[in-house]
C-alpha cells in the first residue's frame, strides 16, 4: 500500500510499500491490509502504526483515513513521530486530548453567545 499522511498545513509523510496499518477509531483499533475493501474511518486521538521493513509509530490527533485500492490517505489535525512509543502515548493524553477539552469549552462559549444574541434579537422584534 502507499500511505500519505496530511496535516492542515503540510504533507507529514509519504510512504511506499506499507504492509499493514493499525489506526484507532471511535469503535476501537482497526487493522488495514492491502487486500481490504475500500473504506473510510474516523480517527480519534491515539497511536497510529504502519509497517514497512519495520514498525513505525505516530501519535495522531483526530482525522480521517480513506483507503481506495492500494492508496491510503490519512488526514489529521496534528501528528508526531520519531519518539519512543511510551512517550507517544503520554503525548496523546496530554496534548491531543487536552486540545479537545479546550475546543469543547470554546464551542460552549460560542453556543452561549449565539443564544444570547438570538434572545436579544427577539426582544427587538
Amino acid at each position: 500500500m502507499d500511505l500519505k499522511i496530511l496535516l492542515p498545513y503540510k504533507v507529514f509523510a509519504e510512504v511506499k510499500n506499507v504492509s499493514n496499518i493499525v489506526a484507532e477509531t471511535s469503535d476501537g483499533s482497526f487493522g488495514f491490509l492491502p487486500q481490504r475493501l475500500d473504506c473510510v474511518a474516523v480517527l480519534v486521538p491515539g497511536i497510529f502504526s504502519y509497517e514497512t521493513d519495520q514498525t513505525h509509530y505516530l501519535a495522531v490527533d483526530e482525522g480521517l483515513l480513506v483507503k481506495t485500492g492500494s492508496q491510503v490517505l490519512v488526514s489529521v489535525r496534528n501528528a508526531v513521530g520519531g519518539v519512543q512509543l511510551g512517550k507517544l502515548a503520554t503525548m496523546v493524553e496530554n496534548d491531543f486530548k487536552n486540545i479537545d477539552e479546550n475546543e469543547v469549552k470554546v464551542r460552549e462559549m460560542a453556543s452561549k453567545l449565539e443564544s444570547g444574541l438570538l434572545s436579544r434579537l427577539k426582544k427587538f422584534k
